[in-house]
């Protein structure tokens, strides 16, 4: 491939934040006097967006809330740990530093919230990298489908062949695949359980992003 494009996943790859959500999903179930069950998002079959999620939530577990309010409350419920401690995953800044200098553009596509987003990348003082950031509280389909990749290269003026997308799930993997683009993956505890079927079908997998960072110099 000519690498023309570096597109980062939020959650689980850039920063170090799969917990906290899991623990949204508990407290907020919680508050409603709803047992979280193991299998939460086993029966969802569309997309992993802000809005989809909040949807499938007000579906699932007949919520009374409109789905601003439910994507209101979780944006409330997490803020406060985005913007004070949630931290890069370790190595994230090296190698946004040498793409800036490679002068390789640099996105994100997150399923997360726009603000959310641009709040943790700005406490973490990286904000400025970004050429552009797509996120799934825009009227876009979520991640399997390759629409907030997609949205992501287009934004960037690079065809989806010359893009690299680094990812931790097994559903953002699928969606750079589906764009047509290389996909490495970035492995992330929270994870585990897909670890097998991720190695199966990513182009690359990296413990962290040193070694990430190692398998990009060779592609360019």
């Amino acid at each position: 491939m000519k690498l023309e494009a570096v597109i980062f996943d939020l959650d689980g790859t850039l920063i170090d934040s799969m917990g906290v959500w899991v623990e949204v999903d508990k407290e907020y179930l919680g508050k409603r006097g709803i047992p979280i069950p193991d299998d939460l998002f086993h029966d969802m079959e569309h997309g992993d967006s802000f809005v989809e999620v909040a949807k499938y939530f007000k579906q699932k577990f007949n919520l009374s809330d409109s789905i601003e309010e439910i994507m209101k409350e979780w944006t409330e419920m997490v803020a406060r740990h985005y913007e004070n401690d949630i931290p890069l995953k370790p190595g994230a800044r090296e190698l946004l530093d040498f793409l800036k200098a490679k002068k390789i553009k640099i996105g994100v596509g997150t399923s997360n919230s726009k603000f959310l987003a641009q709040s943790v990348l700005k406490a973490n003082n990286v904000l400025h990298f970004f050429d552009c950031l797509v996120a799934g509280c825009e009227d876009i389909k979520g991640k399997p489908f390759p629409d907030i990749f997609l949205r992501v290269a287009s934004e960037l003026g690079v065809k989806p062949e010359n893009c690299l997308v680094i990812e931790d799930v097994f559903v953002g993997i699928q969606a750079a695949k589906n764009a047509g683009m290389t996909v490495f993956s970035i492995e992330d505890k929270h994870t585990k359980p897909e670890w097998e079927k991720i190695k199966k079908i990513t182009d690359f997998y990296g413990k962290d992003f040193w070694k990430i960072k190692e398998k990009i110099e060779k592609l360019l």
